[in-house]
Order: C-alpha cells, then structure tokens, then sequence
C-alpha cells in the first residue's frame, strides 16, 4: 500500500518499535493500517492519502498531537483516538475539548486498542455517507431515492457515472484520493487513470456550468479530486 490509497487507520507516534507492533497487529486481524513518527508526516500523509480513523499520541517531536488534532478537525471529521502516557485528567478534557473523540491511555493491551477502533470503524459503516443529502438550488441528490436533479430535471447518469458523483458528493468537502475512488467506486484497486478521467469529464459535462471551468469537481493535480459545495 503507498500514497493515494484508503486506510483504515493512521497510527501517530514517535515510539517506533510500539507503533510498528500495533500496525502489524491491525493487519494482522484485516484492518489497512499505517503509521508515522511526527505530526507533520501525519498531514504529508493525510493530504496523500486517506484514514478512517487516526490513533494519535500527545507527546510528538515537533508539532504536538494537540496541535494536530486541531488542524486536521478545521478540514475533516475523521475520528481522532488520543493515546499518551499523561495521567492528567486536564490533558483527557482538553483532548476531547479541541475534537478528539475517544482517550486511551498508555500502556493499553493491542487487543483493547483493536476493539476500540473496531468500535469506531462499525458506527462509520452503520452511520454510511452524509445521509442529509445535498441540495444548493441547482444540483439536488436524495440519498433516500438514491437520485439527482439538475435544475429540476432527473439527471440521467450511467451505473457508473451515478456511483461516482454519490461517493463525490457524500463525502464532499473532502480530498478523495484517486486510489479510494477506485477501491469504492468501482471496487477494484487498479482500476486505471484513464477510465477515472474520462467519468469525470462526462460528469463535469452533465453538472458543471462550464465544463472547461469546473465550480463542482475540482482536480488535485497527482492526488484526485475533491467536490465543492456550492451556495443556495
């Protein structure tokens, strides 16, 4: 697995040996797993990649974990796990203040940790995509009929075409690397660039304004691609 691809999780911690083991563990039992030493490889690799769920230590060289969990809840509602070795209850407040969504502290048995996020991974899948739907005066998706209108009209998309502008538009907002998008969309990890491309130049053909000028579905060159809201 390298840049671009979807993971279940994102360790965050400076102790190698510890993070390398949990890593191993994760996969060990199925989950896409990864891990990184300092904050700011965290978000080189957030801004690559995607995690479902990030495990994210206090004490960071650098950047510490506080700090990050701010930056990355101004972009994303990713669950953030806090793990340290603080036995303070004020660092568990102001972890759970600033968007950290659980605390676990050190040390904690692999299996916990492995229930927690698991844990995690399930109220994401129970919960789906933004199941509010969208709806900005012009392009409207119902995710409980499942469809979209443009300007009032049934837009009439291709399987595959439907597929990818429901998984844009319910995770707007977001950076959706090409490599999630050929996992989730079409549930094959070597899909090619070429057939990506060309779905998003026909969808930017149905939806956009000017296709040549896309306000919807913008391009993040050697990343992918990422939906923009637009205001009602």
């Amino acid at each position: 697995m390298g840049p671009g691809t979807a993971y279940d999780v994102l360790v965050v911690d400076d102790e190698e040996s510890l993070a390398a083991s949990t890593v191993e563990y994760f996969q060990a039992f199925g989950l896409r797993a990864a891990h990184t030493g300092t904050a700011e490889g965290a978000e080189a690799f957030l801004a690559a990649s995607t995690a479902r769920v990030v495990l994210l230590d206090i004490n960071l060289p650098g950047m510490n974990g506080f700090e990050l969990c701010r930056r990355i809840r101004r972009r994303a509602d990713t669950p953030i796990v806090f793990l340290s070795a603080r036995e303070s209850d004020d660092d568990q407040i102001l972890a759970l203040g600033i968007g950290g969504d659980d605390f676990v502290r050190k040390p904690c048995s692999l299996a916990v940790l492995l229930a927690k996020v698991r844990r995690v991974l399930e109220r994401l899948d129970a919960a789906g995509p933004d199941a509010s739907g969208y709806d900005d005066g012009r392009l409207r998706f119902d995710p409980a009929a499942d469809r979209f209108w443009l300007n009032g009209i049934d837009l009439s998309l291709t399987t595959m075409e439907h597929r990818l502008l429901r998984y844009l538009v319910t995770h707007r907002e977001r950076a959706l690397p090409k490599q999630e998008l050929f996992e989730q969309v079409w549930g094959d990890a070597i899909t090619g660039d070429g057939t990506l491309s060309v779905h998003i130049r026909r969808l930017r053909a149905r939806i956009e304004p000017d296709p040549e000028r896309p306000t919807y579905i913008e391009t993040l060159w050697g990343r992918g691609y990422l939906f923009r809201s637009r205001q009602s």
